[in-house]
């Protein structure tokens, strides 16, 4: 059963998640104030899944049917919160189940204050989730969200993707750095990319992205820099066109233009 869910979500062997989790420490972010056309405009585009959290799968259950769901069940702090904190598991296995889920979110921030909390709850909701056969993706952020730099350098990177690895995660959600291909390559699970803040310029996902896939990453989480582009079904069009027809940098801006 987990060989089936994971194939949903990665159709040819990569994936274009889009994240529309955000609204769990953000609120009403631009970009999502109206969550059902939100999706409505992510799934004309072609995303092979939504990651959101447990309230927007319940309320939208029969538009995300159309697509795979990967259902974030940590959470935090809102962004009122007076410091980051660890974040904690909100949500049990058995409610994702209950949901239709095919995979489960689980964040954690190696090098930062909370990172044996954080790898704590990980490596407690993939031993759970596998009972049930359920995948999960790591979600691997050194040194937490807003970390510095100097915080995720390639090394970093390398280490907290195989880190995420050994404790058990089916694939990997993390940032690109250069020299992507010491992190793929290192790494025994299938690595993704995640979108980081927004860019003004869409050919910088884009190139990003591409630049990923050479690496031998296996496509991209991306949130704001979809539903923030102005375009939102252009951009997933463009995004998957990147990741599953090997369209270039110059073929995916094309796409989001017309």
């Amino acid at each position: 059963m987990r060989v089936r869910r994971i194939r949903r979500i990665f159709p040819d062997g990569k994936t274009l998640i889009v994240a529309c989790d955000h609204g769990m420490i953000d609120g009403p972010a631009a970009g999502i104030e109206v969550m059902g056309d939100t999706l409505e405009a992510v799934i004309a585009g072609g995303a092979d899944g939504i990651l959101c959290s447990y309230g927007t799968a319940t309320r939208f259950a029969e538009l995300l049917a159309r697509v795979a769901l990967v259902l974030r069940i940590d959470g935090a702090g809102t962004r009122f919160g007076p410091r980051a904190g660890p974040g904690a598991q909100f949500y049990t296995v058995e409610d994702a189940l209950r949901l239709g889920a095919d995979a489960l979110c689980v964040t954690a921030f190696p090098g930062s204050a909370h990172e044996e909390a954080t790898l704590e709850t990980l490596a407690r909701v993939i031993r759970q989730a596998h009972a049930w056969d359920m995948p999960v993706m790591a979600e691997i952020v050194p040194g937490g969200f807003d970390s510095p730099p100097e915080k995720r350098t390639r090394d970093a990177v390398k280490v907290s993707a195989r880190v995420a690895a050994e404790l058990g995660a089916d694939w990997v959600k993390i940032p690109y750095v250069a020299g992507f291909e010491e992190v793929t390559g290192t790494c025994y699970a299938p690595v993704v990319v995640l979108g980081g803040p927004r860019c003004d310029d869409p050919r910088e996902t884009f190139a990003m992205l591409r630049a990923s896939l050479a690496a031998g990453g296996r496509g991209g989480v991306i949130g704001r820099n979809v539903w923030q582009s102005g375009r939102t079904t252009a951009m997933t069009r463009a995004l998957s066109a990147i990741i599953h027809a090997g369209a270039d940098s110059q073929q995916a801006w094309e796409t989001f233009q017309q």
